[in-house]
């Protein structure tokens, strides 16, 4: 399995593992229903155990650019959080999943082809991620708005399910010119 494959596979694997649980809900022996459910609950602490082993066994100094390495890799990433195990804080986390759109950065610095990132707060209550893209279009234009948020929403499912939905407010970058309107002079084509 390559590495881009991993986060899809382990996804749909997520899925029939919900569904199998879903049918076994479904059947009339609530002894069989608890069985597979302690299956499963036994399977995540027994993969949860090795997790961290992996992680003490990866905290020495030298080994940090491997243990970095480990945090921006999305599947991983997902099973730390699945298993309370990211040393990260939620910040950290999004920023994270930010980086790697367009060219946004940790703290909102970035460029690309559609513009910058800026995380403008988290609501806790909600799970909105409010967000500012700033265009690089020329005119002030949203039109990479929809695409940012579709990016930042799959980036931030695999860093911070925390977040549960995505908002972006687009505004006309700050060292572009103010568009000019022209029009006709008052009194002429009359």
């Amino acid at each position: 399995m390559s590495p881009t494959t991993a986060p899809a596979h382990a996804e749909r694997a997520g899925r029939r593992i919900e569904e199998v649980l879903d049918r076994l809900s479904g059947t009339a022996d609530p002894a069989a229903v608890a069985a597979a459910e302690e299956l499963v609950r036994s399977l995540m602490e027994f993969y949860g155990a090795g997790l961290a082993r992996i992680l003490e066994l990866l905290s020495a100094p030298e080994d940090r650019p491997r243990v970095e390495a480990l945090f921006g890799d999305g599947l991983v990433a997902s099973l730390l959080l699945l298993h309370d195990l990211h040393p990260e804080d939620l910040t950290a986390r999004i920023g994270r999943a930010l980086h790697g759109i367009d060219g946004a950065g940790r703290g909102g610095a970035g460029r690309g082809g559609r513009g910058v990132l800026d995380v403008l707060g988290f609501d806790e209550a909600t799970g909105t991620l409010r967000l500012r893209a700033v265009s690089g279009c020329g005119c002030g234009c949203a039109a990479g708005a929809p695409d940012l948020r579709r990016a930042a929403e799959d980036a931030l499912s695999c860093f911070a399910p925390e977040v549960t939905a995505v908002e972006v407010r687009t505004e006309p970058s700050p060292e572009e010119p103010a568009l000019l309107q022209i029009g006709t002079r008052p009194g002429a084509g009359a």
